[in-house]
């Protein structure tokens, strides 16, 4: 019976802190020595069973050689360090900021049509703790229709040229290949791509030739319907296979796995109670072996389970978000607010830190 399992680390804490059956997640400073593995077949319901880490592959040898071979990967997976990403070492949290040069992106639609005024504030983003810029052209907010190609080259081309000629490390948020290519060329080192390189046909083999690094992120549907009932039979699961089977094809293309952030794609075809669920469950995507990224900034969710906010009147809910990410041994955040990010992630790392010399 071919099955597929997973493993979640769980009750994480720092590294130094936790007892000598521990591992560090991802080679960073939050370590787990407990997991939630669940095993799963096409044929019946998910086993599922809270476990030491030490006790992963016996308990995974109930279900054949396969289960216990994809048990040792995983825990290696889990406890390797991650290889830098687009020249960033990963041994402490990214940001990655975010700058929108749309009229209609949720939050911060039409801020930044001036290309020097999206330059200006790229450049302020980096001087305040931002070590990667991600620029975009296209809202893909829910709801939000597709912009012709020639429109999205035109509004990130001078801003991605602008920042690239004094040194900012660029990304380009598209999933379309014309502007990816247009980008690269104007400066952009990186490619974060809201379909996975699903969404253009060129894309995946764009950018394996052009061996940058990328970032897939799963969504459900499209943006113009993919908050249209969103259904899961298990949001944290099904989104890992999704990313899964996304690795899978890069690898194929001749990506490694080295050039691969991956983004669960908070607010992309998931409700609220999905997004919750995967939220607390990030540390299972380590499991995949490379760098997570996650963007929770302004999302609707944090108003939702608040008081029904305006978008940038979102900046706790965020914060809170974000900082329960690192908790879960995320490397990336993707933000709008980086000087109040970048002075909560110093303070989070300043209480480890501490944590650490107290387990001295």
């Amino acid at each position: 019976m071919t099955g597929r399992l997973t493993l979640c680390p769980i009750a994480l804490d720092s590294a130094t802190r936790a007892g000598p059956d521990s591992r560090p997640l991802a080679g960073g400073s939050r370590g787990f020595a407990a997991c939630e593995a669940v095993y799963r077949t096409d044929e019946g319901p998910a086993v599922r069973e809270v476990i030491g880490v030490d006790a992963v592959t016996d308990w995974a040898e109930r279900f054949g050689a396969e289960a216990v071979a994809q048990a040792r990967v995983l825990l290696q997976r889990l406890s390797t360090p991650r290889a830098p990403f687009a020249g960033l070492t990963l041994d402490h949290p990214r940001i990655m900021g975010i700058l929108n040069v749309t009229p209609d992106s949720f939050s911060d639609g039409g801020d930044r049509l001036d290309p020097g005024r999206a330059v200006a504030d790229g450049l302020a983003m980096i001087e305040t703790g931002a070590d990667l810029l991600d620029v975009g052209g296209e809202s893909t907010r829910p709801g939000a229709a597709e912009v012709d190609e020639a429109e999205e080259l035109r509004r990130i081309e001078p801003v991605v040229r602008g920042l690239a000629r004094v040194g900012a490390r660029v990304s380009i948020d598209t999933r379309h290949t014309r502007v990816m290519q247009g980008a690269l060329d104007a400066g952009a080192q990186v490619v974060n791509d809201v379909t996975a390189l699903t969404g253009d046909p060129a894309a995946l083999p764009l950018v394996a030739r052009a061996q940058v690094p990328v970032v897939l992120m799963h969504m459900r549907g499209e943006p113009r319907t993919m908050q249209r009932d969103p259904v899961y039979g298990d949001a944290p699961l099904d989104v890992f296979d999704y990313l899964a089977a996304r690795l899978s094809a890069c690898a194929e293309a001749g990506i490694p796995l080295a050039r691969i952030a991956v983004d669960p794609g908070i607010g992309f075809g998931k409700t609220v109670v999905h997004n919750l669920q995967i939220l607390a469950r990030l540390a299972l995507y380590q499991g995949l072996g490379c760098a997570v990224l996650l963007g929770v900034s302004r999302k609707t969710f944090i108003a939702r389970l608040s008081r029904d906010e305006p978008a940038k009147a979102r900046l706790p809910g965020s914060l809170a978000a974000a900082l329960a990410g690192l908790d879960r041994g995320v490397q990336i955040l993707r933000v709008h607010d980086v000087a109040e990010t970048a002075q909560a992630v110093a303070v989070w790392r300043a209480i480890d830190a501490g944590a650490a010399q107290d387990a001295d």
